[in-house]
Order: C-alpha cells, then structure tokens, then sequence
C-alpha cells in the first residue's frame, strides 16, 4: 500500500472543544477530542486505537523536544507547515478511551488573533487531524504519520463548508484590512476591538463559505 496524506475533520459536536484562559487572562487555550480511533469517519477510514496511542506518544516527546507542536488555522492541501498561517501551539496530548485528547494554547499571531476573536464571537471550532499512512480497500489506516492538528470552523448550515480562512479573506470585501488588522494587534493592543468588529463584519458576507 502506498503511503498518502490523510486529512480527518471532527465538527464542533463531535471535538467538544471548550476554552479557557489562563490564570493571569494572557492565554487561550483550546482543549478536546483530537482524533478517535476505531470507529469508522466520514472519509470513510477507520484508526485502530494502537495507530492512535503511537501517534500520541510520538505527539508528546516532540512536544517535549520543540515545547510544543504548531498547527493552522484551516488546514492547507499538503503536510508542510506554514508559518505564515500558525495559530495556535498544541501543549499536551493524551488518550482517554480510543478518543486522542489534547490542549492547545492561541498563540498572538494574525492567524491566532483571527482563531481568538472567532470564539469569542461565538463561532463553533472543529479539528483537523494532519498526517500520512497506508489504507486498506476496507479503509483500515496502518503506518500512521502524525503531523499536526489544524483548527476549523464548520458552519452549521447543512452542506456549507468553509474555504481557506485566509483565501477567503483575501476575497473577501473587507478582507484585507482583517488581515491587516490581525497583524496590527501583535503590536497595539487598541486594535483588538477593531478586529473583533471586522471579523463579525466578515462572518456577515458569507464569503467563506461554499455554496
């Protein structure tokens, strides 16, 4: 069997993803389900718990190695992690049952100030799980390379699915000046409110989603 990228999204029910600060109010993190094993998802590939708990294990010592795993908001096509679109650090990863478990902390980068203002806009967040492997004709996944956890946002309209949040804000009518604004706050902290205003603005379009 030949080795390919393998891209699993978990939706916001399904991730259970919650949020909570940090003690001193400095830090986002976001905590929940970042993969499950042996049961069957709908690409149709199913993870035996063992592929998954090796992959935890090897998540953790580079966590140990690196201080963290960095991963996207929205996952690109490929395996290569962008730095231009990093969002967020994963800080610990563990198993409870066949469920992947993890905590990740937004980290003040344009892309992470977009994820930040996102839930605090209210906006439901998925996961992405990013990496590679061999699959069965019955869809069974041997060999996994675990890469990275990317975050999503899936809209709860039924068959609207969200494009590259930075193509699409990119397209967007006040796109550019998000992104302007994401990077802005990195280093004013007044332009916070500005952004969380041009992200609800943008939400309001419907740009970033495919119809």
């Amino acid at each position: 069997m030949k080795t390919q990228p393998l891209f699993e999204e978990l939706l916001p029910n399904e991730a259970n993803i919650i949020t909570e600060s940090s003690q001193d109010g400095k830090n986002t993190y976001l905590s929940g389900i970042f993969m499950q094993a042996d049961i069957k998802n709908r690409n149709g590939r199913l993870y035996p718990t063992t592929e998954i708990s090796e992959a935890v294990k090897i998540a953790n010592n580079t966590i140990k190695e690196r201080n963290g795993i960095m991963g996207e908001l929205d996952h690109p096509e490929s395996l290569t992690i962008n730095l231009d679109r990093v969002s967020h650090i994963i800080t610990e990863m563990g198993m409870n049952g066949s469920n992947a478990v993890g905590k990740a902390r937004i980290i003040n980068t344009p892309m992470g100030n977009i994820a930040r203002e996102l839930v605090n806009a209210g906006v439901g967040l998925g996961v992405s799980s990013r990496g590679a492997g061999q699959v069965s004709e019955s869809g069974g996944v041997s060999g996994f390379q675990f890469v990275t956890v990317d975050i999503v946002a899936q809209p709860s309209a039924p068959n609207a699915y969200p494009q590259t949040v930075y193509e699409s804000l990119n397209i967007a009518r006040n796109g550019h000046q998000i992104l302007d604004l994401a990077e802005a706050v990195r280093e004013d902290p007044k332009a916070q409110k500005y952004l969380k205003r041009e992200i609800l603005e943008w939400l309001k379009t419907g740009l970033f989603l495919k119809k």
